[in-house]
């Protein structure tokens, strides 16, 4: 029976963790936030509510934005779940070689009082759904950002992302705001 290990993730994942967001975004608009807004992977268009997609450069945005991530490692953790049998696995090849069920964006940012986590995405495959694969990667996540000394963690999601806010509410994340834009 194949179990999921955690690990970092390296640049040379960077293509399949953005082929992994770009097929998550074009089959499920309300997973864009005003942060994709902001880097331009998403765009929207206000006609009595706002309707996102993905961007026409949304590859390069994205591309962009996880090299950053990977390039500040004191600041940021790139976090990817990928399948194994354990310890006897005889499967060649490396754990960037092997596919990727999901992965998570961690980051500290020093802009307020005291430095403070973000867990900018959090996305794992329709086929790995309901297996503990998300718990995984957002339990690693805090791990990590708590072995930073951060104790304030915070994240993002659409406006209409529903199944993530009530997954979230259920492993203690609650809402403090709301964003609004201009439109």
């Amino acid at each position: 029976m194949k179990h999921i290990e955690i690990i970092s993730a390296s640049r040379d994942d960077a293509s399949a963790l953005c082929d992994i967001f770009l097929s998550h975004i074009t089959a499920h608009p309300e997973y864009i936030s005003h942060g994709e807004v902001q880097m331009g992977v998403g765009v929207t268009q206000y006609s009595g509510g706002f309707i996102s997609k993905p961007s026409p450069d949304a590859r390069q945005k994205w591309m962009n934005y996880i090299y950053a991530n990977f390039d500040d490692s004191a600041s940021n953790i790139v976090l990817k779940a990928v399948p194994n049998s354990g310890a006897d696995d005889s499967t060649p090849g490396s754990a960037s070689e092997q596919e990727i069920a999901g992965f998570c964006v961690a980051q500290i940012t020093d802009d307020g009082d005291e430095p403070f986590g973000m867990l900018c995405d959090v996305l794992v495959k329709e086929e790995y759904r309901g297996r503990g694969v998300g718990t995984a990667l957002v339990n690693r996540a805090i791990e990590w950002l708590r072995s930073k000394g951060i104790k304030d963690i915070y994240l993002e999601s659409g406006l209409n992302n529903h199944a993530a806010h009530e997954y979230f509410e259920r492993h203690g994340f609650h809402p403090i705001s709301n964003i609004f834009k201009l439109a």
